[in-house]
C-alpha cells in the first residue's frame, strides 16, 4: 500500500510541487495529540487497550488538497463506518484519560498525507484540478500508538504500542 501511494505522492508532486511524504512514514492518523510527555506514553497505551473493533478496509480512492496547509491527501470518498467507530472511541478514551485530542469539534476526514508544502503558485486549483485515482483497498488489522519526532529529512515515527483489530470484539 505505502509503494502504491508513494507513487501516486511523486506524481503529484511532480505536477503540483511540495515535499513527498516518505514512504516509510505513510500512515492514516485516528487521533492526534501533539507532544505528549515520555511518562503519560503508559497512559496513552492503557486509554487505546481499551479500544478496539472487528478488522476492516477502506478504499482510498481520491485525492484532496487543503491550501490553508498546503497539504495533498489521499482519502475515501464514501465513509467507512467501521474506521469512523474506531477513531470516535479512540478520541473518546484519550479524553477520558485526560488528553487534548487535535481537531476537536471538527469532523474526522480520515486521510494519508502525500505531499507537504504544495506551493500556492503551482497546487491545486480551478485550472489545475487533482488528478483521479485508481481505488485502492487497504486493510486493516491493528492500530498503532505512535511517537513523532521532526527531525531534518522529515517526521520519523517509532511504533510504542500496537493494538489488534479482532473479529467478534464488542465494546
Amino acid at each position: 500500500m505505502a509503494e502504491r501511494l508513494g507513487n501516486i505522492a511523486d506524481n503529484a508532486a511532480l505536477s503540483f510541487g511540495g515535499r513527498v511524504t516518505r514512504r516509510d512514514t505513510i500512515h492514516l492518523t485516528l487521533a492526534f495529540l501533539g507532544n505528549v510527555p515520555e511518562a503519560r506514553l503508559r497512559d496513552l497505551s492503557i486509554a487505546a487497550a481499551k479500544v478496539g473493533g472487528e478488522p476492516f478496509a477502506i478504499n482510498v480512492d481520491q485525492l484532496g488538497f487543503w491550501s490553508h496547509n498546503h497539504l495533498l491527501w489521499a482519502g475515501c470518498q464514501a465513509p467507512s463506518a467501521p474506521l469512523e467507530v474506531l477513531s470516535s472511541q479512540l478520541r473518546q478514551a484519550l479524553a477520558r484519560a485526560g488528553f487534548r485530542v487535535g481537531g476537536e469539534g471538527r469532523n474526522f476526514v480520515p486521510h494519508v498525507t502525500l505531499v507537504r508544502r504544495v506551493p500556492e503558485a503551482t497546487g491545486p486549483s480551478e485550472y489545475r484540478p487533482l488528478p483521479s485515482i485508481e481505488s485502492l483497498t487497504w486493510r486493516n488489522e491493528r492500530f498503532v500508538l505512535v511517537r513523532s519526532t521532526l527531525t531534518e529529512p522529515g517526521s520519523s515515527y517509532r511504533i510504542i504500542d500496537e493494538f489488534p483489530l479482532t473479529a467478534g470484539f464488542s465494546a
